[in-house]
């Protein structure tokens, strides 16, 4: 991959975490509004010496997806 692959992949990142950050903080406002999905419950596999647990939980909302597109925009002027 190529490194300006990997900083697209970094800022997308970065702007979901930023994104939660503000939905949290704007707890009862509409930027919290959005979907979860995934795994309710963790799946375990017991190999007698062993445990592992599997579990994946997303949660997108309006905030996020603000950060999302707030973090293409840098991306745009950064490359």
């Amino acid at each position: 991959m190529k490194r300006k692959n990997w900083t697209l992949i970094l800022l997308i990142l970065v702007g979901f975490v930023i994104g939660r950050f503000i939905g949290t903080y704007f707890s009862g406002t509409w930027l919290n509004y959005g979907q979860e999905f995934g795994l309710s419950n963790p799946v375990q596999l017991d190999m007698g010496f062993v445990i592992l647990t599997f579990g994946l939980q997303i949660r997108i909302t309006i905030a996020s997806v603000i950060g999302v597109l707030l973090s293409l925009l840098v991306y745009k002027f950064v490359k």
